[in-house]
């Protein structure tokens, strides 16, 4: 015979909103895995919720996995094993949230995942988090918006792509990226020295080359001025090489940076530098506005949603060099500036936490699923009724 308690415990677990968060795993450096497991930390801490995890680069099982160290053949095994992984893992999920880049690599994940969900007859969350997104849906339409009407809702980081997607007839909502301000040191930096920082990877669309031919104008300024590149790409030999045409010195090329040790980095510098052409919300902005680092950036896609000119940041006109040194000049030049644009941008992150964007998705995935949120409100009403007869 199950006693009243037994009977309890297995209402509660069947009452769980169950989430199962697609993304790429650590496996994959980039902002998309930093965030799926800064979400799936939070998410993990609510008792109403029940949170698994299927990356887009699943792991293959024992010797198989030697094949993932094969250039192409990883990509096709690694597709097959997800694809074979993703009906087995939603069916037991009341919610799939899905998260999403540009191009293949939506095609090879999200995508799937939204058609699986679709044929399981599973509410599901396109997480879209690329600033390419408007030359995707343009020149991908077979796939992109087709496909991309069939999930219930799409989130974006920024009411920049929420604006994009509209102009493609497809409805969208932003919440914001997740900065853990407890991992990064804030600190006053007066006198402001000529330290600089860039983590963009070194590939086309972050034109890094910008950065190298401001700061060959700073240096003239600023002889002993510094700079440090934390980020790795298929550019870095000719960026290496521009840097030396420039005849620049103490420029210093890192490579990548695992997420643990870049606190350390940002604490180190005094000013961050990034010139991307095209962008959505980068975490090394809302990074370096919790270490209190001015940063100094180009206007691009959706940067001035999420910081101010003259207020958290400097900002310049996309791929203009000689604007981007002037900026950063000008905070060498006005410590009260600098001090004032890092105080303001540290105040500005908090709206990027946990703790702020934690009922924007409990919210959505209840009206995705609005029987579990009604079992969970008789679940608490019936404990606070028995705590009431006790």
């Amino acid at each position: 015979m199950q006693t009243a308690d037994s009977k309890h415990v297995r209402r509660s677990l069947s009452s769980k909103l169950r989430v199962l968060i697609v993304a790429p795993s650590l496996d994959i450096w980039g902002g998309q895995s930093r965030q799926a497991v800064r979400l799936m930390s939070g998410l993990q801490q609510e008792g109403s919720l029940e949170v698994g995890f299927l990356p887009h680069n699943p792991r293959l099982p024992g010797v198989l996995r030697n094949l993932q160290r094969i250039t192409y053949v990883r990509t096709i095994v690694t597709t097959l094993y997800f694809f074979i992984l993703l009906p087995l893992r939603v069916r037991k999920y009341d919610v799939i949230h899905i998260f999403s880049a540009s191009y293949y690599s939506y095609l090879l994940a999200p995508a799937l995942a939204i058609i699986v969900s679709r044929v399981f007859d599973r509410k599901c969350i396109l997480n879209y988090r690329s600033g390419e997104a408007e030359d995707h849906l343009a020149k991908w339409r077979l796939t992109a918006k087709p496909i991309m009407r069939l999930a219930d809702v799409i989130v974006t980081p920024s009411g920049y792509l929420v604006e994009v997607f509209a102009r493609f007839g497809l409805p969208a909502r932003a919440i914001y990226n997740i900065v853990e301000l407890d991992r990064f040191r804030y600190r006053e930096r007066s006198p402001l020295r000529p330290v600089f920082l860039v983590s963009r990877l070194l590939e086309p669309l972050y034109n890094v080359a910008c950065v190298l031919r401001a700061f060959a104008i700073i240096q003239k300024r600023y002889p002993e001025a510094s700079l440090t590149v934390a980020a790795d790409g298929w550019l870095r030999p000719q960026l290496e090489t521009l840097a030396n045409d420039l005849n620049l010195h103490q420029v210093e090329f890192i490579g990548f940076v695992p997420f643990e040790r870049m606190a350390e980095i940002y604490d180190a510098a005094d000013i961050y530098l990034t010139a991307t052409d095209l962008d959505n919300m980068p975490s090394s902005l809302t990074e370096s506005m919790a270490s209190g680092l001015p940063i100094v950036t180009s206007n691009a896609g959706g940067i001035p949603y999420i910081v101010t000119d003259q207020e958290t940041c400097l900002m310049f006109p996309c791929n203009d060099h000689e604007a981007m040194a002037a900026c950063a000049l000008r905070l060498l030049d006005d410590n009260q500036l600098a001090s004032r644009i890092a105080r303001q941008a540290r105040d500005s992150s908090r709206k990027f936490t946990w703790e702020a964007v934690r009922n924007d998705w409990l919210k959505l995935y209840r009206e995705l699923a609005p029987e579990k949120a009604a079992l969970e409100s008789e679940g608490k009403v019936n404990s606070a009724a028995s705590v009431a007869g006790c």
